[in-house]
């Protein structure tokens, strides 16, 4: 899509550190000052990336629910963290007692207490578009209540679950999500999430669409090991 639009693709490594010369962050600067008239929007620290989650969205939300109904959790996954601050600041102020659950995929370092992001810390993941070697500045983790870790397999399965039975072209950082929220509202606080009357607002941040050859293809599920090989017959 981006190549039709006329656009030049410049392939970065997934491992590399923010803060090395060959991340995406460090590449887009180098080409903002190669370039003239580049500009970097830069959602890991612009202010008006979760401003747009707290005015736009969250305050949406608000107008879909049922007169009445309430929040009582709110599941999000963080990449920038635009998302989940911006939307706990506002279901916050309209719903005191709203609990903010943040995902955050093994191998990232989010999630808080830092213990959590013990197991895998550092190592790559498949799941795209969350989770990150480092804190964006527009992530203000104290406006999330608890942090759930995702792993790869059950994210893609979740995602291609949702697809199937829900008819939502969701991408895998939703499934993540939806992977996570289910965990939680299981076993937090004991379970008393787990009841018919309590809302539980699950955010699907992504779409299918970059991920046509990817999770949604059986032959790249088998060749990265999150589905069995099929049998010859």
């Amino acid at each position: 899509m981006l190549s039709a639009l006329g656009a030049k693709i410049v392939r970065t490594p997934t491992e590399a550190a923010f803060d090395d010369p060959r991340s995406h962050i460090m590449v887009a600067r180098r080409l903002q000052r190669e370039l003239p008239r580049a500009h970097i929007l830069d959602q890991y620290s612009n202010p008006s990336n979760p401003a747009a989650h707290e005015d736009g969205t969250a305050a949406e939300l608000k107008q879909q629910l049922p007169k009445g109904d309430k929040v009582d959790m709110l599941v999000c996954t963080a990449g920038t963290g635009g998302t989940i601050t911006g939307m706990a600041r506002r279901l916050r102020r309209d719903y005191p007692s709203c609990v903010v659950v943040g995902v955050d995929p093994r191998g990232s370092i989010l999630a808080v207490p830092d213990s959590l992001n013990d197991s895998k810390r550092g190592e790559s993941y498949k799941v795209e578009g969350i989770g990150y070697d480092f804190v964006p500045d527009v992530l203000i983790r104290d406006e999330v209540n608890h942090w759930e870790k995702s792993e790869d397999l059950e994210s893609f399965l979740m995602a291609r679950r949702i697809i199937k039975e829900e008819g939502m072209l969701v991408g895998g950082s939703s499934g993540a999500a939806l992977a996570g929220a289910l965990r939680t509202i299981k076993t937090f606080q004991g379970g008393k999430f787990n009841r018919p009357d309590v809302t539980v607002v699950v955010v699907f941040g992504d779409s299918v669409r970059n991920y046509m050859s990817k999770f949604l293809r059986d032959e790249w599920m088998v060749d990265n090991g999150f589905l069995a090989r099929p049998s010859k017959l």
